[in-house]
């Protein structure tokens, strides 16, 4: 009868306990999504995990998915074309400007714009942390914000059109046309060739920023 009672106390007190917000990463980190430590970042999640998200939900054209990581080198670069002799830690922010992605994926747009102010909340707070663990400000200036975002759009428009189905006037009417950037030939990377080109720029990038 005494091991009913307790079994019952334990079922109603698991019943009673919030949901588990943290993820467990390969590295052995728990990073909590609701209050992200920099102290649990490492870039090797975040290379793994971004090299294995598909950009516009999988739906790209050829056998291999267009991942994140790839996006990420693209965006980065485009920074470096549209700004010569940014500072280096502005480069190491674009690269890392979707890294939230490797905890709570690529959601397109449109579904972002759904789920609102909630979303931006979480994703905001682990774009902080990202930023303290690697020594870049916890919000960025807006005129960094900006180029990033105008290299990240010039990424989605090449995307668009050579991957994603889209025609040129389409793209250009949701990404604006691409100036200032060297245009690309896109061929989708494996998720390891992304994965270790990912690591590979970071660590260039971050022995500059820390030497700095």
């Amino acid at each position: 009868m005494a091991s009913r009672s307790t079994a019952s106390r334990k079922a109603a007190s698991a019943a009673t306990e919030p949901p588990r917000a943290w993820q467990r990463m390969l590295s052995g980190r728990r990073l909590d999504l609701l209050d992200p430590s920099p102290m649990d970042v490492e870039i090797e999640d975040i290379a793994h995990g971004l090299a294995r998200v598909a950009r516009w939900n999988g739906q790209t054209k050829g056998p291999i998915p267009f991942n994140v990581a790839q996006h990420s080198l693209i965006v980065e670069n485009f920074c470096g074309e549209l700004k010569p002799g940014w500072p280096v830690k502005w480069r190491l922010a674009a690269l890392l400007h979707d890294a939230p992605e490797f905890v709570i994926g690529d959601m397109i747009s449109p579904f972002k714009a759904q789920l609102g102010e909630h979303y931006k909340a979480i994703e905001s707070r682990l774009m902080q942390a990202i930023h303290l663990r690697f020594e870049l400000p916890a919000h960025l200036p807006d005129t960094v914000e900006k180029l990033i975002k105008r290299g990240d759009r010039a990424s989605a428009y090449f995307e668009a059109v050579q991957l994603a189905g889209f025609e040129a006037g389409e793209a250009r009417k949701f990404f604006g046309e691409p100036k200032g950037v060297t245009p690309l030939t896109l061929n989708a990377m494996t998720t390891l060739e992304a994965q270790e080109a990912y690591l590979k720029r970071f660590e260039s990038l971050i022995k500059q920023h820390l030497g700095a």
